[in-house]
């Protein structure tokens, strides 16, 4: 194992180089030397600096702001290790963007999600890791294999450690239940549910509360917070049911503007993000808190190259 270990490589783009490092060293690996940059038209220019031939190639990027700019840092990363003769090349995509365009909701839109899944596949990707999806049916559009790792329980091993009284977990919509339950199961906790309505793009609105919080220490769930309103204005509605306190997580921190300043001044005791996004230090705030997926994503890189389950690792 020694010895085939060194036929992995690990690579990274400019969107979260960190991140890519910590699983280096999390695996005892160094990086692999790679120059992602940009002509001075503006176009992205990638060199990888070490042969690569029959080696597994792991690129490490997750499409987060600016989206575009990563998107195409990642495909032509891929292209570079196809035609370097790379045996594998996975692309880790801790966070995966356009997922919410995931479907037509009115006539004349796009499927986004489904056009970047064939322009990874063009490129040459032939497997795909990538954490929580907010679309689990997003794994179909690819023709390739997609290691889909959850966060839930790297989040419900932090709020365990924080010894909540009397919790309930609460799904800020319909659409989040089931996240709500994998939670609620790891914490043996009751559920919630907010309804709320959409009126137009971006704006929340609170309609009704299913289950019972009063008294009890709310722990809210996501997949993203982006502008953080609907996270705050559920925050509110917990509230004024009678919680004690609502703490919120979610695995990807997003956070557009205004979201930490809404963050800052909500009733909202704590937010747990992971890092599958980076948080620029002008977002960094003392009800934010941020966990390492590293572990997760390490262990997940070595199954897959080891040819191991990846499924065991979330069997509790």
């Amino acid at each position: 194992m020694v010895e085939d270990i060194k036929r992995l490589r690990i690579f990274s783009g400019n969107a979260n180089p960190a991140l890519a490092k910590e699983i280096a060293n999390h695996l005892g690996l160094t990086m692999g030397n790679a120059f992602v940059g940009h002509f001075n038209n503006g176009e992205t220019q990638v060199i990888i600096d070490e042969s690569v031939r029959g080696k597994d190639v792991f690129i490490v990027q997750p499409t987060c702001n600016p989206v575009n700019d990563s998107m195409m840092e990642l495909l032509i990363m891929v292209d570079a290790a196809k035609r370097a003769s790379a045996r594998t090349i996975t692309a880790v995509i801790p966070y995966y963007a356009y997922a919410r365009q995931d479907r037509k909701t009115r006539g004349r839109e796009p499927i986004s999600a489904k056009l970047m899944a064939n322009l990874l596949t063009i490129a040459g990707v032939t497997r795909v890791i990538t954490v929580d999806l907010h679309a689990g049916q997003i794994q179909g559009f690819f023709d390739i294999p997609v290691d889909h790792l959850p966060g839930v329980p790297l989040l419900a091993e932090y709020i365990r450690s924080k010894n909540l009284d009397e919790l309930v977990v609460v799904s800020p919509d319909l659409g989040g239940v089931t996240r709500a339950r994998q939670l609620a199961d790891r914490l043996h906790a009751p559920i919630a549910i907010i309804e709320k309505r959409r009126p137009m793009p971006g704006v929340a609105e609170v309609m009704n509360l299913i289950g019972n919080v009063s008294g009890r220490t709310a722990v809210m769930i996501d997949d993203i917070v982006d502008t953080a309103g609907s996270l705050t204005e559920g925050a509110n509605a917990l509230m004024k049911s009678g919680a004690k306190e609502v703490y919120a997580c979610c695995t990807h921190g997003v956070l557009s503007d205004p979201a930490v300043a809404r963050i800052k001044a909500s009733v909202i005791k704590e937010l747990v993000i992971t890092n599958t996004i980076p948080l620029p230090l002008e977002k960094e705030c003392d009800k934010i808190k941020v966990l390492s997926m590293a572990p997760l994503l390490g262990e997940a890189i070595l199954r897959i190259f080891s040819e191991l389950p990846v499924s065991k690792m979330f069997e509790e």
